[in-house]
């Protein structure tokens, strides 16, 4: 039976350089190994004679959006001048609670920014991938983009309740009202359909 894992916490100092060899999750500092995360202890043996000494992260630790991930997030609310989502995926991964975003006017198209209307690109339910370019503060929270093509609207319910399916970068039509809406589609590329 393996003995149980032994966790730590930032900065806790884990062994000498003389006993062990720095892995991922690790820094050394005056001849000792210290833990640069929260997480299990793992000591493997590899070709080398020294041991590598690593702190992996909890699989269970809440998940982050940084800044460059691509998010999955539904649009809460709109007005003039951004549209307020919760985000729901980090890539495709669920996160277990959500976080809030702001998708600002002039972070909507790469293109004629000036004359973007937010109504013209999300509609509140609407699902959009967008990408992360600022961290925020406590009024904004996450600054979302979707400049690049393959960003924006994936999913949008028309007002019979019915998917609506894209028919150019900025339409999409119910299938059974045929009536048009203006939404910022996404050019969605496969590696972020789920399946």
């Amino acid at each position: 039976m393996a003995p149980p894992a032994r966790y730590c916490v930032p900065g806790e100092r884990l062994c000498s350089t003389e006993e062990a060899t720095a892995g991922s999750g690790t820094y050394t500092r005056h001849g000792f190994i210290f833990s640069s995360l929260a997480g299990c202890l793992e000591r493997r043996n590899e070709d080398s004679e020294l041991p590598v000494v690593s702190v992996v992260r909890d699989s269970e630790s809440q998940l982050l959006p940084n800044v460059g991930a691509v998010v999955t997030c539904k649009v809460c609310s709109i007005n003039s001048r951004f549209a307020k989502v919760h985000i729901l995926y980090v890539g495709s991964t669920p996160l277990k609670s959500t976080f809030r975003g702001t998708i600002r006017r002039e972070d909507i198209r790469a293109t004629e920014k000036d004359k973007v209307e937010v109504y013209k690109s999300f509609r509140p339910s609407d699902i959009v991938l967008a990408k992360v370019i600022s961290l925020g503060d406590a009024q904004s929270n996450y600054l979302l983009s979707t400049a690049e093509n393959e960003l924006g609207v994936v999913v949008a319910r028309s007002e019979a309740g019915v998917q609506m399916v894209p028919i150019s970068w900025c339409e999409m039509q119910c299938p059974r009202t045929h009536t048009k809406e203006f939404r910022k589609v996404a050019r969605v590329q496969p590696q972020f359909l789920q399946t």
